[in-house]
């Protein structure tokens, strides 16, 4: 058997090519972009530590999130843990530059975790609603972290991220008119994607970052 890294390669191409093939729109942006790549250059990190740092990057620029995660990062010897977390007065915890809305986030989550509330230690195999709806409990993860957490961690390939702006920009340019529209209207838009609506998000945010 392949690695997972190769695997979820071979899914990729697979989708992209099953899309591309529905959508001339797709195949044009896939002949210039590739095919997705949801690990997005980045080390996979264990899942508790990867919902840290997304609640680190929130409503963050990406050069003052990084400072603050890296500095969160280094409170702890190797990735983050719930226990580690936990453990941690929250003095220490905010010396990293974290707001004190996202110091208790993160408690929030260590807390959720070391309960079973949120079970990261089966999450992968959870369906996609499941995983939702545990994470959601965290205060400070919205459906949209949540969304993000599945495409970009668990590598889902179904997920159809409404609330992301980027998202519905880039349908706009690449199957509408232009017009940019809400989360409820957007929503069985993406049916037609169905069962690679998460490589259809990708190519919108590909489309809201490259297209004119």
């Amino acid at each position: 058997m392949g690695s997972p890294t190769t695997r979820a390669s071979v899914l990729l191409a697979a989708a992209t090519e099953e899309l591309a093939w529905r959508e001339p729109a797709i195949a044009d942006l896939a002949a210039t972009v590739g095919v997705p790549n949801f690990r997005r250059g980045r080390p996979r990190r264990p899942h508790f530590a990867e919902l840290a740092r997304m609640i680190c990057y929130q409503q963050l620029a990406g050069s003052a999130a990084r400072a603050i995660h890296g500095r969160f990062e280094a409170l702890f010897d190797g990735p983050a843990t719930a226990e580690g977390v936990l453990s941690l007065p929250d003095e220490r915890l905010r010396s990293a530059g974290l707001s004190a809305s996202k110091a208790r986030s993160i408690q929030d989550l260590a807390r959720h975790v070391v309960d079973r509330d949120v079970r990261l230690n089966v999450i992968a195999r959870l369906p996609d609603e499941e995983v939702i709806r545990e994470l959601t409990l965290v205060r400070g993860i919205g459906t949209w972290t949540a969304h993000m957490f599945l495409i970009f961690q668990l590598g889902r390939l179904d997920v159809w991220p409404v609330d992301d702006y980027g998202v519905r920009k880039g349908y706009a340019r690449l199957f509408g008119n232009g017009n940019v529209a809400s989360a409820r209207e957007l929503q069985p838009l993406g049916d037609r994607f169905r069962p690679y609506r998460s490589v259809a998000a990708w190519y919108c945010w590909r489309a809201a970052d490259t297209l004119i």
